[in-house]
């Protein structure tokens, strides 16, 4: 066990690869490199898939592409409902982030959601949406009107889960990523040949787009709880 528990540590160290001169020096970490990696991946694959678009007669790449957006702004419009439309495109480039971060694994490095800092950050701006789109579509004062909801003596409570949702959003994609980590582990030791490679198929590639699905349906969720 001594040996998982070192490269659990090693796995969640989240090392800096450099620095920049300003302000004392300012570390970029081995997480926020990545998600660069993946940020050049996604605009370019938009740049290829949307050059030179038609109207009619469009090419196999125009119909890829249009296949694509369709599908995946499709699943988040079910999820987060007519009135909630405008959160769609956010919540589309979130969907493909956390799919291509956790998936990233599969080619050598090390995913950005295994840095709690990332899921925390995600967790917020998620959550900064949800309460946002709650003022934009309610009005501050039925907003404000709807921490006392059913009743009064529930006001701590739905205040709290400002402060719960964005921890439970946070805690689930970290803990899952974490958890399959250690699974894998200990299949490693049990079983070292073949069975691995499996279960890191599933691991790497399944449940990590799974969690980037949850992820964006809870917060769905809480957005049509905010604007309803």
């Amino acid at each position: 066990m001594g040996s998982i528990a070192e490269r659990l540590m090693e796995e969640l160290e989240c090392k800096t690869v450099f620095t920049i001169p300003l302000f004392g020096g300012i570390g970029v970490s081995e997480s926020v490199v990545v998600t660069w990696i993946i940020m050049a991946v996604l605009i370019l694959i938009a740049f290829i898939l949307t050059r030179n678009l038609k109207i009619k007669n469009i090419s196999k790449r125009q119909a890829v592409a249009e296949l694509i957006v369709t599908k995946l702004t499709g699943i988040v419009e079910n999820m987060v409902g007519p009135k909630g439309k405008v959160f769609v495109p956010y919540l589309t480039t979130v969907l493909c982030y956390i799919g291509f971060a956790n998936i990233i694994g599969l080619f050598g490095f090390k995913s950005p959601t295994k840095d709690l800092t990332v899921t925390v950050a995600l967790a917020v701006m998620s959550i900064v949406l949800v309460e946002g789109a709650g003022i934009y579509f309610q009005g501050f004062k039925r907003w404000l009107h709807r921490f006392t909801e059913p009743m009064v003596i529930v006001t701590p409570i739905n205040i709290l889960e400002i402060f719960t949702r964005p921890l439970s959003l946070c805690m689930r994609l970290f803990g899952n990523v974490l958890g399959a980590f250690v699974i894998m582990e200990l299949i490693k030791m049990v079983v070292p040949v073949i069975l691995p490679s499996v279960f890191s198929l599933y691991f790497d590639l399944f449940d990590g787009l799974l969690q980037a699905y949850v992820f964006v349906f809870l917060t769905s969720l809480y957005i049509q709880e905010a604007i309803e």
